[in-house]
């Protein structure tokens, strides 16, 4: 085959390469600006404002992204990482504090209501026990709906979370994509180049002559 005809064809296959990442890129590009916008309009529509520095309590300021979006409107999915993490789930993890219920989850505290309840029905008579049972009661379900409405938020804002890292690790691919894309055209390029200045008639790998196979097979001997 000549030579030629090589570096054309391989030239060729590269810039068909090219062609194909920088679509892949444009693809990735698009995907990631969808990501984007999406999660900046619906962290949006929740209009929540982390609080300014100097409301901060002393445990929240132990949060550094707490201080760090300190007075800031929640538009991106790190900041919705932060206020569910650090923010809602500490004050989650206080609720119910000094009682034997602290730190219990939204299914743990509907085992514990079902508990008291038990125990109302057994304390039949007892109007007192029943009154404290009763009052623990109350104050259980207000904890749990607590918590249900914080695990609520908390998914929802680490949604969108995971959505923007979708979208970041997308523009990063087609970052790739796009070097590639360059690299692929330059190399192709460059191939082409070669190729149109190689001799038509120039072989690649041309076989040597058998009288010159022999006369070197003669000097050896």
């Amino acid at each position: 085959m000549k030579r030629r005809t090589i570096d054309l064809v391989v030239s060729a296959g590269g810039l068909l390469i090219a062609v194909i990442l920088l679509v892949g890129g444009i693809v990735l590009t698009s995907n990631a600006n969808f990501a984007k916008n999406y999660v900046h309009d619906q962290l949006g529509r929740e209009q929540i404002t982390f609080k300014t520095v100097e409301t901060l309590t002393d445990q929240e300021k132990a949060k550094p992204c707490l201080v760090q979006y300190a007075g800031q409107e929640l538009l991106t999915g790190k900041q919705a990482e932060c206020y569910a993490n650090s923010f809602i789930g500490l004050h989650m993890s206080e609720m119910g504090a000094g009682t034997p219920y602290e730190g219990h989850s939204y299914a743990a505290l509907g085992d514990d209501a079902n508990a008291l309840k038990a125990q109302i029905t057994a304390a039949a008579g007892d109007q007192a026990k029943i009154d404290d049972l009763n009052k623990t009661l109350t104050a259980v379900n207000a904890q749990r709906n607590s918590m249900f409405q914080g695990d609520s938020l908390r998914g929802m804002l680490l949604t969108s979370y995971g959505f923007s890292e979708l979208g970041a690790k997308a523009e990063m691919g087609a970052t790739v994509a796009y070097i590639g894309a360059a690299l692929m055209f330059v190399l192709g390029l460059l191939g082409l180049w070669h190729g149109l200045r190689t001799s038509p008639a120039e072989a690649f790998a041309p076989v040597e002559p058998a009288a010159a196979r022999r006369e070197k097979s003669g000097a050896k001997l």
